[in-house]
């Protein structure tokens, strides 16, 4: 078909080029081409770009819906099971290789059902109330008897009562003047207060153990009989911080002459802070940790969350400190060359919220793999538990390292395939970056998987915080320090808060030496039986 006049003038006519012009035209067409190649690879890399971006959004958007609306609780849903490969595996063939071995189930405990509580304990106050027959209704019995038919649980209403003291006074005339003398009076911890060392004991325990604010403590108080103000009770609260003081430094002492430690540290509001605005984060930093059976938890304010807090606090430590990842600890850990290991725990929640913000719960995802490697680690630590520690080091080397080396070379290998800026390449990374610390605690019997117990201690604060919300300045959230340590070391000796803080209440304004002070140390107290427990929760 001839090309028509219109189209003859749209193609060129070549025929008449010589060889180099026709070469020159071809490279010409050829460099058109290459541009608009170039340009079209530019196009699909923004549309690329904008998509991986979008996805980006919308798996932090899924994540900040499941952080507000969604259960806390970091159990997944294919966790039915402590290992879950075969569930896993569905819909994933290309990882299927990649998944780990199981820990022998010979080496899982058995799972106990927590027993139902039959009766009462023996350590609470008993009361026998008799059920008689009358006189008429047991005339003529050969014997009569009583048997036990139930027992009911009754609650004594708090009360207040007022202690007047009566000072006894003895004049004697001597040589025509009079000399008086006075029993001796018990010395108070504030000095001249109202306030007894139980209603003190009862008013911290409450609101530092229970969460209580002191505004909700004046209304109850109120209702019992007496108007105390939350201003006066703040005002104790700051004046006992004195009073504690020395006490929380021995314990400090003790503290950093241990060879492990656990730390962390959140966030607390102070309103009047110098330097600092309303907004801003302020610092409660938590150290646990001490010599065999002389374990303190100690609290300490500071508005700020430097390096140099964790230097003034160990400042004499020297040993292993465990903590998260963040880079704060690293300046003591150069300065003391301490041994530094890492958390299990804060590696796991990343898994766990990459696993929660992922598209499709139809298949696991590689955070969800991630997870079963995880939870194989804490099942050989469950499976210790019970054992020594010269054991427990033997079972970390033969099971734990194994399984270590396998979760690496599968997060090493799976990362690159990740996009990054996504939460599965966020935990990954974190977790790699953190490996060696991660691993640190396979080299002893003694340390532990996860910075738990340092978390744990923190974590009535955490929630005694929503409730109070705020301290007004920073000489009330050091008093809060000092009674969140002494509470939670009470707890981790195996004692009860508020008995704990009545005894030495009762004791400290008279330890006016070092060794009196040392027998007001948790370890070292003597309170009555049913003040100790076995365990506290």
């Amino acid at each position: 078909m001839k090309a028509t006049p219109d189209n003859a003038s749209k193609t060129p006519d070549l025929s008449a080029l010589s060889s180099a012009e026709m070469m020159a035209v071809i490279s010409d067409m050829q460099e058109q081409l290459a541009v608009k190649e170039a340009e079209l690879q530019q196009r699909d890399q923004a549309v690329k770009a904008r998509e991986n971006y979008i996805a980006i959004l919308e798996e932090l958007l899924r994540h900040k819906k499941i952080q507000q609306f969604a259960a806390s609780s970091e159990k997944q849903p294919n966790q039915i099971t402590l290992f879950d490969e075969a569930e896993l595996e569905v819909g994933i063939d290309e990882l299927r290789d990649e998944l780990p071995e199981d820990v022998e189930e010979a080496d899982t405990p058995p799972h106990s059902r927590k027993r139902r509580q039959r009766g009462f304990s023996d350590k609470l106050l008993r009361e026998r109330i008799e059920l008689t027959l009358s006189e008429e209704e047991k005339a003529g019995a050969n014997k009569t008897f009583f048997t036990k038919v139930k027992e009911e649980l009754e609650y004594i209403p708090a009360q207040l009562k007022v202690l007047e003291y009566w000072q006894e006074k003895a004049v004697f005339e001597q040589d025509g003047e009079e000399r008086i003398v006075a029993a001796p009076r018990s010395a108070h911890p504030l000095g001249k207060c109202i306030a007894t060392p139980s209603l003190l004991a009862y008013l911290i325990t409450s609101k530092y153990a229970d969460g209580l604010p002191l505004y909700r403590q004046e209304q109850m108080l109120k209702r019992l009989g007496h108007e105390v103000s939350r201003a006066n009770m703040a005002h104790w609260i700051i004046r006992l911080n004195d009073v504690f003081k020395p006490l929380i430094n021995l314990m400090r002492e003790t503290q950093n002459g241990s060879d492990y430690l656990q730390a962390d540290e959140s966030r607390i509001q102070v309103l009047k802070e110098d330097g600092k605005s309303v907004r801003s984060d302020k610092w409660m930093w938590v150290t646990r940790g001490g010599p065999p059976g002389k374990v303190s938890v100690l609290f300490e304010y500071d508005p700020s969350r430097g390096g140099k807090v964790a230097v003034r606090l160990l400042d004499d430590f020297q040993g292993i400190l465990q903590a998260d990842g963040y880079s704060g600890y690293g300046q003591v850990c150069r300065e003391n060359k301490l041994i530094r290991i890492g958390c299990w725990d804060h590696a796991r929640r990343k898994f766990v919220e990459a696993s929660r913000a992922a598209p499709g719960k139809g298949k696991p995802s590689k955070a969800d793999v991630a997870l079963s490697h995880i939870r194989k680690l804490y099942a050989v630590e469950k499976a210790a538990r019970d054992l020594s520690d010269a054991e427990r080091y033997r079972v970390r080397q033969e099971k734990s390292l194994p399984l270590l080396k396998a979760f690496k070379a599968w997060l090493e290998k799976h990362a690159p395939k990740v996009m990054k800026g996504m939460l599965t390449r966020k935990a990954m990374d974190y977790t790699l970056s953190q490996w060696d610390t991660l691993t640190g605690y396979c080299e002893r019997g003694d340390l532990h998987i996860s910075n738990v117990l340092a978390e744990n201690a923190i974590r009535p604060f955490a929630v005694g915080r929503k409730a109070w919300l705020f301290a007004d300045t920073s000489q009330g959230a050091t008093a809060s320090a000092t009674c969140y340590s002494l509470i939670e070391t009470a707890k981790a000796n195996n004692l009860e808060p508020s008995a704990y803080i009545h005894h030495v209440l009762k004791h400290i304004a008279e330890a006016d030496s070092l060794e009196k002070l040392e027998t007001l140390l948790p370890w070292n107290a003597e309170l009555p039986a049913s003040k100790k427990v076995t365990q506290y929760d």
